[in-house]
């Protein structure tokens, strides 16, 4: 069988009327114990999905069953409007080609440079020359500001710089959907927020739709409610208008359930005793 490289070219990516991530009334249970039960949600090219819940609520699974790691028991999932959860793994590896994922420890290479990282896929999966991966590795680690650190190893890195880097391999190959798994975990409040403050250049100068999977409330928020301008001034990240912070929208799962999705302010203003007590 014949190597297709860019086969992730092929996927017709939807308008911005149309939504990149269908989650349509996912159930999913081990033995006896419900993980998920009649999930749903969308979301839009360019928007953003924070999910929040206790340890168990079932906020990993739903990444898991969105790169088809796993299968749902019930329920449908459409990635760039093809369904996804009846594919089979060969099928699914064409899909993923569109889906970058960050996972909690960065899970970079030990033994290869931050360039090999980063490059890890242009080389291994698209096959693309050498010198074109050298260019865009350079590109991308420019983004999250750490292009002097290209040769370095990963021993040689702080926490929050590994996990930049982690994004940098995650976009590497211009996926239009972006998936978190508690990308701030274990980081210190200031090197967390460099991490949000990629995540959100990503998806207001890059168009990345993503689905951030969180505890860290003071990070979810941050993200809702930032924005990233470059103008003639520069770069900068600020707060947004009430209009940009509805385009990141709260899913907050209890024991499975959808207990509430809205804006930041919407669960701000939040009366129920459970998002009351999350929030606390």
């Amino acid at each position: 069988m014949t190597t297709e490289p860019r086969a992730a070219a092929t996927l017709e990516r939807p308008t911005t009327e149309q939504p990149v991530l269908v989650v349509d009334r996912l159930s999913l249970a081990f033995d006896d114990k419900v993980v998920l039960k009649d999930v749903s949600f969308s979301l839009l090219p360019g928007h953003t999905k924070i999910l929040l819940g206790a340890s168990g609520s079932g906020k990993s699974t739903i990444l898991k069953l969105i790169l088809g790691l796993l299968k749902p028991d019930a329920g449908t999932i459409s990635v760039n409007g093809e369904r996804v959860d009846n594919m089979t793994e060969l099928e699914m590896m064409r899909v993923r080609a569109d889906i970058g994922m960050v996972f909690q420890e960065g899970a970079l290479f030990d033994s290869l440079t931050v360039a090999e990282n980063v490059g890890y896929k242009l080389y291994e999966e698209l096959h693309q020359p050498a010198d074109e991966v050298r260019q865009r590795v350079e590109e991308v680690l420019g983004f999250v500001r750490l292009a002097e650190f290209i040769d370095r190893m990963p021993s040689e890195l702080s926490g929050g710089q590994r996990r930049r880097v982690a994004i940098a391999r995650a976009m590497a190959a211009k996926p239009g959907i972006l998936l978190y798994d508690e990308a701030t975990t274990g980081l210190d409040p200031i090197t967390a927020t460099t991490v949000d403050e990629e995540m959100v250049k990503l998806r207001d100068l890059e168009g990345v739709s993503s689905v951030i999977v969180t505890h860290q409330l003071r990070d979810a928020f941050f993200v809702a409610t930032h924005e990233a301008i470059r103008d003639g001034n520069g770069l900068r990240i600020e707060p947004a208008d009430a209009a940009k912070c509805d385009e990141a929208e709260f899913i907050m799962l209890r024991e499975g359930l959808v207990a509430f999705e809205g804006n930041a302010a919407e669960l701000r203003a939040s009366k129920d005793p459970y998002i009351r007590e999350f929030l606390s």
